[in-house]
C-alpha cells in the first residue's frame, strides 16, 4: 500500500502511565486537530475499560492494519497484542506484570512498519525501571529500537535522539548515562557519527537542502581554551573541523549558556549536545507540550511524545495529548515519500 493509505502504528506505552488515555483523546481531537489515521497495538477490552472510567466515548475496533485507515474516522482502531495478551493495570501503579505487554507492543509496532503494513512507529511513553525488574537488557526506547532494526546477526545501527519542536531542536550526543560517565564516553567519533546521522536524516527525511548544525560545549565557556576541562578543545573542537572538512555545515564547541535565546536560535536547524540534560532542559522549557522525540539513523520513522509516563496523574483526564499528537502528525509527514521540506529557522 502506498504510505498515505497506511496507519501509523502506535504503541500501547506503560498501561498505568498516561498513554492510553492520551491516545483516546487524540482519536477525540482528530478532525479537529488533523490527527492522522493511527492504529494502536493493545489489549482492546483494556483500552475500553479506560475510556469508560475517563467518561470517554471512543467506539474501539478490533481491525487489521490494512483496513484501519478505513475505520479511523468512526472508531479507534486496535491490533490486540500477539497472543492475545490481556492487560490490568492500575493507573499510577506501574506493575512490572505488564511489562511483557508493553514489549510486545513495540516489538509488534516494528514488525508492521518493517513488513509495510504501517507507514512509521510513533511510541507511547514507557518507564525503565518496570522493564529492567523482568530483565530488558537496554538502557530505554531508542536502543531497543535499533536492538530491533539489527535484527538477527546484524550489528545495531548508532541510534540518534532528536527532540524537535518548531522553536528548537536539539540531539544529546550521550543519552542515558550517569554524567560522570560522559567524559570517557564522548569521543571524536562519536560526535562525528552522530552528526553525519543528523546530517543526513535532515536532508533526506525533513528535507532540508543544507542542514545548519551547532556543537555545544561540553564545559563551562567551552572550555575556555582548556582552563575549564580539555574535552572541548581535544574532543569538540577536531571532531567540528572534521565534519567541516566533509561539507558538513557545524560551528562549535559553542557555550551552552549562550546558544539557547532567540537571536542564537535563529542561526541554526539543530544543537548537538555532550549531555542529555544540556539539550533536553531547554526545549522542555521552551516546547514542553510540542517536543517530538525523533530517533534518527534507524531504517524506520519513529517518534515519541517528549514526556514521560506521568503516573502521578494517570487515570485523572487531565493529561494534555498535544506532545503524541504533534508525534503522530510529524511522523506522518517524515513517512511521507514526497518530503515537504521544513523552513530554515530564522
Amino acid at each position: 500500500m502506498p504510505s498515505d493509505e497506511r496507519p501509523l502504528a502506535l504503541t500501547l506505552g506503560d498501561p498505568s502511565g498516561i498513554g492510553p488515555e492520551l491516545a483516546l483523546a487524540a482519536w477525540l481531537l482528530r478532525g479537529e486537530r488533523g490527527v492522522p489515521p493511527f492504529q494502536l497495538i493493545g489489549d482492546p477490552d483494556f483500552l475500553e475499560r479506560v475510556a469508560h472510567r475517563l467518561g470517554l466515548f471512543v467506539p474501539v475496533a478490533e481491525v487489521e492494519p490494512e483496513d484501519a485507515v478505513e475505520v479511523f474516522p468512526k472508531a479507534l482502531p486496535v491490533l490486540p497484542l500477539p497472543g492475545g495478551t490481556r492487560i490490568a493495570a492500575t493507573p499510577g501503579a506501574p506493575d512490572s506484570a505488564n511489562a511483557g505487554a508493553i514489549i510486545e507492543s513495540i516489538t509488534a509496532a516494528v514488525d508492521l512498519v518493517r513488513s509495510g503494513r504501517a507507514s512509521a512507529v510513533v511510541t507511547n511513553p514507557i518507564a525503565k525501571f518496570v522493564l529492567t525488574k523482568v530483565g530488558f537488557a537496554h538502557p530505554g526506547h531508542t536502543e531497543f529500537l535499533a536492538a530491533l532494526a539489527a535484527g538477527p546477526g546484524r550489528a545495531a545501527p548508532l541510534p540518534v535522539m532528536l527532540i524537535w519542536s518548531e522553536t528548537l531542536s536539539v540531539v544529546p550526543v550521550t543519552i542515558h548515562v550517569a554524567l560522570r560517565q560522559v567524559p570517557d564516553l564522548l569521543t571524536q567519533g562519536l560526535v562525528e557519527r552522530t552528526a553525519r546521522i543528523v546530517e543526513a536524516d535532515l536532508r533526506a527525511r525533513f528535507g532540508y537542502e543544507k542542514p545548519r548544525l551547532v556543537l555545544s560545549g561540553l564545559n563551562p565557556h567551552a572550555g575556555e581554551a582548556g582552563t575549564m576541562g580539555t574535552e572541548d578543545r581535544d574532543v569538540l573542537a577536531p571532531a567540528v573541523a572534521a565534519l567541516r572538512a566533509e561539507g558538513i555545515d557545524i560551528r562549535g564547541p559553542l557555550p551552552a549558556d549562550t546558544l539557547f535565546h532567540e537571536r542564537a536560535r535563529a542561526t541554526y536547524d539543530v544543537a548537538l549536545c555532550p549531555t542529555h540534560d544540556q539539550a533536553l532542559i531547554p526545549i522542555k522549557t521552551l516546547a514542553f507540550d510540542e517536543g517530538v522525540n525523533v530517533t534518527l539513523g534507524l531504517p524506520f520513522v519513529r517518534t515519541s511524545p517528549d514526556h514521560g509516563t506521568a503516573f502521578d496523574i494517570a487515570g485523572q483526564g487531565v493529561a494534555r495529548p498535544d506532545s503524541l499528537i504533534a508525534a503522530l502528525r510529524l511522523a506522518r509527514r517524515l513517512a511521507a515519500s514526497n518530503v515537504t521540506p521544513f523552513p530554515a529557522r530564522a
